[in-house]
């Protein structure tokens, strides 16, 4: 039995009369929120580095999509069997220039051909709009991403990232606007907080013309704050006290330091 069966098998007698009472109280919903949260602890171990965290980590994905897969076979609706071959004949349908006579010339084109066959596809004509596939419950800056690329395909876009640089400084100077128009920005909370949403969304689509993905590139952004206030907190324990303590100025000092620090 080869290693996908016996985590096949696990599943199954985790799920059985005599397997686990957690195990078998648990439902799509429920297990739906533990592989969201197991794609987190996924993307984060990818974003060390370190191969045997990512291998422990794909595992734990693996076998939340084989219980998923479980829940459903008990229903009589699907196995992992056929979730295996519905994507396998899906992605050999779209890509017609590897398992086809289609011939491409770049990564864009690729893309463009995706969309399109995507449109073709039966599961997809029910759809709406083209934005109706990028899923509502997305984390909103991944959605902004999605969205926005999902428009620009059909053409709606900046002809360069110069215009949308200078979109961005409109929002900027909006959101500025909104905020200096009185003293208390809680009195227009609402106003504010659509021109910051404004500004993030603009920004967004900077990233895309830059060709970074902005939840990633602000991850390593919040990691590097997190290492520098980490070292701000390590410098004033070793003088007795807590950070919370440290005089503000000497807060400064001690994130330049921080700045400074070889490993950080």
């Amino acid at each position: 039995m080869n290693e996908i069966n016996k985590l096949d098998e696990l599943v199954g007698t985790l799920r059985g009369e005599k397997g686990c009472p957690w195990d078998k109280k648990q439902t799509p919903k429920s297990m739906a929120v533990y592989l969201a949260e197991e794609v987190y602890e996924l993307m984060e171990a990818i974003e060390s580095g370190k191969p045997e965290a990512i291998c422990e980590e794909l595992g734990d994905v693996l076998f939340h999509v084989f219980f998923l897969a479980r829940l459903f076979q008990e229903k009589g609706d699907f196995d992992i069997g056929d979730v295996a071959r519905g994507i396998t004949e899906k992605m050999i349908h779209r890509h017609p220039h590897v398992f086809g006579n289609d011939t491409v010339s770049s990564a864009e084109e690729v893309k463009a051909r995706w969309r399109q066959i995507k449109l073709e596809e039966k599961n997809h004509v029910r759809q709406n709009s083209l934005l109706d596939s990028v899923p509502a419950k997305m984390p909103a800056l991944m959605r902004a991403y999605r969205i926005s690329e999902r428009a620009a395909g059909t053409g709606f876009d900046w002809n360069d990232i110069s215009g949308v640089m200078q979109k961005a400084e409109e929002e900027w100077f909006e959101l500025k606007s909104e905020l200096a128009e009185n003293n208390q920005p809680e009195n227009n909370k609402e106003r504010v907080a659509m021109e910051f949403g404004d500004v993030l969304f603009t920004l967004a689509n900077v990233a895309r013309f830059a060709k970074i993905h902005p939840e990633t590139a602000l991850t390593a952004s919040v990691a590097k704050f997190e290492k520098r206030f980490k070292y701000m907190e390590k410098i004033a324990a070793e003088s007795g006290r807590r950070i919370e303590a440290v005089p503000q100025e000497e807060k400064e000092t001690l994130w330049e330091r921080a700045k400074e620090a070889s490993d950080v």
